[in-house]
């Protein structure tokens, strides 16, 4: 880029790099980068310093980090935002000497310490299982300030849940609601998702409610937890009126809630309901991938009478395009052979042959039980991958 002047080089660009070298977990070659800005003409600032802190610190590459952090901020004027990400970041591993050493380290340099870097610190004790320091921190923050905002609290829910206290999540949801402080759904999700585990059913639905009265949308997450409730006692009614509950509040079902439901129904034999929930998925504009499809077919698969359908399910698959995994390929043909239907698997094969998705050509071998050439190609293709990347 740099040789063929094709695009004027910005500091966003660097910070895709930052990224990408994190992401493939190569912290050094990510802070090589960083230096070597300068060489492409753009004279690092403390923003480019904080984009290679978080990007880092999102991959918990710390011990690289804080090495270059050391070296960096005496040459740069960092900011609180820069301290907080280095907190946050040894916080989240639970290492609370050293979340503590920058915490302190703030404080000697002057920096107006905000509710972000108390949350940070907060956060690494309760990570750490120090629930009285944290709670001497906090008493701290509402003597001298900063405010408690509500993360502050969120961080106490997700602790006191973490160590099976519902009773404390509780007294810390009341406390938010005696400061006027409307808890996330992220905050409300991980108590419900603690009462069904409890079997406290009745109170995640009212908590629920409790949400949708204060202002919060539940998310599919929110409703999913009681879903998962529901499937695993196999209660039928329950499941399809809290669908119907999503609806109405205006939260959409996503492939998880109709795969819990089809598993379910499949598994108790409601195969009326099976075919209503399917067919409505396509008024809610849901369209089904590989993962619902894969839902149908082996559990159909498994159920007596239903091998047929498990086919038709496996053609609309290719109909539509959506390759399927290999053992769903391997499933169908197993069962099909056993119960003598071997002309089957060739009538499908033959249709997996002349689709016009390249991947479902490659599984036709599986079908046609020629499994060991499939993995000679897959071999050949990973090892041409590698050379590539070499």
């Amino acid at each position: 880029m740099r040789r063929n002047e094709s695009c004027e080089f910005s500091q966003e660009i660097f910070w895709v790099v930052f990224r990408c070298y994190s992401r493939a977990n190569l912290p050094v070659d990510a802070i090589r980068s960083f230096d070597k800005m300068v060489d492409f003409g753009i004279t690092p600032c403390v923003v480019d310093v904080d984009q290679l802190l978080l990007a880092l610190r999102k991959r918990k590459h710390m011990k690289e980090v804080q090495k270059f952090f050391d070296r960096v901020k005496d040459d740069f004027a960092l900011s609180v935002k820069s301290y907080n990400i280095m907190v946050r970041g040894w916080g989240e591993l639970g290492e609370v000497v050293e979340a503590l050493k920058l915490f302190d380290e703030m404080l000697e340099r002057g920096f107006s310490v905000d509710v972000l870097a108390y949350n940070s610190i907060l956060e690494s004790f309760c990570n750490a299982g120090k629930m009285d320091e944290a709670y001497k921190l906090f008493m701290k923050m509402r003597s001298v300030g900063p405010k408690p905002d509500a993360f502050t609290y969120s961080i106490f829910i997700h602790a006191y849940c973490v160590k099976d206290d519902i009773h404390l999540a509780f007294r810390v949801l009341d406390r938010m609601k005696r400061y006027k402080l409307v808890p996330y759904v992220l905050t409300y999700n991980c108590i419900i998702k603690k009462l069904c585990k409890s079997d406290k059913v009745e109170d995640a639905y009212q908590l629920i409610d409790e949400m949708i009265n204060r202002g919060v949308t539940p998310d599919c997450w929110s409703y999913n937890t009681i879903l998962a409730f529901h499937c695993d006692h196999n209660d039928v009614n329950l499941a399809l009126r809290l669908i119907s509950k999503m609806e109405k509040n205006g939260c959409l079902p996503d492939r998880h809630t109709y795969n819990m439901v089809l598993k379910m129904l499949i598994k108790v034999g409601r195969f009326d309901r099976v075919e209503k929930v399917w067919e409505s998925m396509e008024d809610r504009k849901f369209y089904p991938s590989v993962s619902t499809y894969t839902v149908m077919i082996h559990g159909l698969c498994k159920k007596k009478g239903k091998l047929e359908e498990a086919c038709k399910y496996f053609e609309m698959m290719m109909d539509e395009g959506i390759p399927p995994y290999g053992e769903t390929c391997e499933l169908l043909r197993n069962r099909l052979i056993g119960l003598g239907f071997a002309e089957q698997t060739w009538i499908l094969a033959d249709k997996m042959e002349r689709s016009t998705s390249c991947l479902i050509q490659e599984l036709t071998n599986i079908m046609r039980g020629n499994k060991a050439h499939v993995r000679l190609r897959c071999e050949e293709e990973y090892s041409d991958s590698d050379q590539s990347l070499a």
